[in-house]
């Protein structure tokens, strides 16, 4: 079976929504990467990697109250799934072994 592969946004994006703990919306994901990563990616790339997180089965959405601070707007919510975990698992048990062959190589 052919290991699902994520691009660099996509994994910042699945991390996020995993940290923030129920409170993922486009705004939130948005700032925690600005804030963690340094980055500020566009909200609309946001939501298309979302999107896409979601009809891979890596995350799932459910809408939350209007808020009279929205103009009577919902906000949708992300949640990561077991299949989100599983694919951030196996990406960072390969970064973190390919960063140990290079700490043996650089001798640290």
């Amino acid at each position: 079976m052919k290991r699902e592969s994520l691009g660099e946004l996509e994994e910042l994006v699945l991390l996020t929504v995993g940290s923030l703990a129920g409170q993922a919306y486009a705004v939130t994901i948005l700032e925690e990467i600005a804030e963690q990563a340094g980055r500020k990616p566009d909200v609309t790339a946001i939501h298309s990697v979302l999107r896409r997180l979601e009809a891979k089965g890596f995350v799932t959405s459910s809408m939350g109250g209007a808020t009279a601070d929205r103009g009577g707007r919902r906000k949708r919510f992300f949640t990561l799934t077991v299949a989100g975990r599983k694919v951030i698992d196996e990406t960072m048990l390969v970064r973190m072994g390919l960063y140990k062959k290079l700490l043996t190589i650089l001798g640290s």
